[in-house]
């Protein structure tokens, strides 16, 4: 499809987003180029960053962590090295929570697409592990930081718990931020845990998938091509819908869509500040500042466009999901749309199935929430779990 230039209209439309706008019809300037990097068609990168004020962080970490260039793997896995002792230290009950009963195990390994896929896993010490938990991160995020926290506390009931970094994401390989195909995502998704369950110690036990926001889509995604492979899905606050708070207007939505045809990687601006709005808790929203390889930057164009489909095929799949289901949103959520995880419940053709509210709560239920509304989700999917695990036995 050909891209036509915008109407004024448009125009201005673009400019409220791209504020540093060019003569390029509307389009902002072109980044510079990184020495010892070639220049990407499409990709931007904004002004040099001050560097980072983060409490407990000495001056030299906290400027390498500002000027370092995370678009590639190689750099974040440095700065993910020299920030793991900071990061033990934050005072978040995640972080707080200690489990001298679990064991951790980390790997890189080499998809079949020719990624390095970077996973962690979680197991109890000194008990038998009674079912797998695989868990899809969300959008930006990592399988580590603030997760660690909820993948110890499953372990320490007893679950194996399995966690990978999407391709772009985290300590994977790949653009940071960039999804070229969500569909492609999930199948990298599959291919990870149907090996975890293809190891002959795990092939007799149940297995449940576990998604939050973005991840609660790639959960539903994965349910959709191996509709009877799981036993069950905890989705927290799923990504079924975008809030009408996060969308541009409809007419820049259409001229992003044209113009991420021929600038895939391209970032736009948000309009409004996510973390403000999905974390209840300054000080813990603060907090989320020290996951320093999140992403964190603007959306690309591609990946923009990637999710805003997967959630209209989603929505429109929702009879489809047939598995054991137990679903968890903030009632005050304005990132994704807490009704469509009500019509999800509503819609549903599984017998077995369970929607829990949280009245006031944000989008970040296990992150950003004060401390008791925390544990309570956390003894929630831990119940959940434990009664679906003597179902399957």
């Amino acid at each position: 499809m050909a891209w036509k230039a915008p109407t004024p209209a448009l125009a201005e439309m673009s400019r409220r987003f791209f504020p540093t706008g060019s003569a390029r019809s509307g389009l902002p300037p072109r980044g510079r180029q990184i020495k010892g990097q070639a220049r990407m068609m499409g990709s931007f990168t904004a002004a040099e960053p001050a560097a980072m004020k983060l409490e407990g962080v000495d001056d030299k970490l906290a400027k390498m962590v500002s000027m370092v260039n995370l678009d590639y793997a190689p750099e974040r896995r440095r700065v993910r090295e020299a920030f793991k002792d900071v990061q033990l230290q934050i005072d978040h009950p995640l972080f707080k929570m200690h489990y001298s009963g679990v064991k951790t195990m980390e790997s890189i390994e080499i998809n079949s697409k020719g990624f390095e896929i970077f996973s962690k896993s979680w197991f109890p010490r000194n008990s038998p592990v009674k079912a797998l938990v695989c868990f899809c991160h969300g959008y930006g995020d990592t399988c580590t930081f603030f997760f660690e926290g909820i993948a110890k506390k499953l372990a320490a009931s007893g679950y194996g718990v399995f966690a990978l970094d999407y391709p772009g994401y985290g300590l994977s390989d790949g653009l940071h931020g960039y999804i070229p195909s969500f569909d492609s995502l999930v199948d990298d998704v599959v291919e990870h845990f149907s090996k975890v369950k293809e190891n002959p110690k795990y092939q007799s036990l149940p297995s449940f998938l576990f998604g939050q926001s973005m991840g609660g889509a790639v959960a539903l995604k994965v349910h959709f091509k191996q509709p009877h492979a799981w036993d069950g899905a905890v989705l927290v606050a799923p990504m079924c819908k975008m809030g009408e708070d996060v969308l541009p207007p409809w007419p820049l939505l259409q001229l992003l869509t044209c113009i991420s045809k021929l600038f895939p990687k391209m970032k736009l601006v948000p309009p409004k500040d996510i973390a403000e709005m999905g974390f209840k808790e300054l000080k813990k929203r603060e907090q989320a500042s020290y996951n320093v390889i999140a992403y964190k930057d603007k959306p690309r164009l591609k990946t923009a466009c990637e999710l805003l489909k997967t959630t209209q095929e989603i929505e429109c799949q929702l009879a489809e999901v047939s598995l054991p289901l137990l679903i968890l949103h903030g009632e005050a959520d304005v990132l994704t749309d807490c009704s469509v995880s009500e019509a999800l419940y509503e819609k549903a053709s599984s017998s077995d199935k369970e929607i829990l509210i949280y009245k006031d709560a944000y989008h970040s239920l296990l992150e950003g929430e004060p401390d008791e509304t925390i544990n309570l989700v956390l003894d929630n999917i831990v119940s959940w779990l434990e009664k679906r695990c003597g179902k399957t036995e």
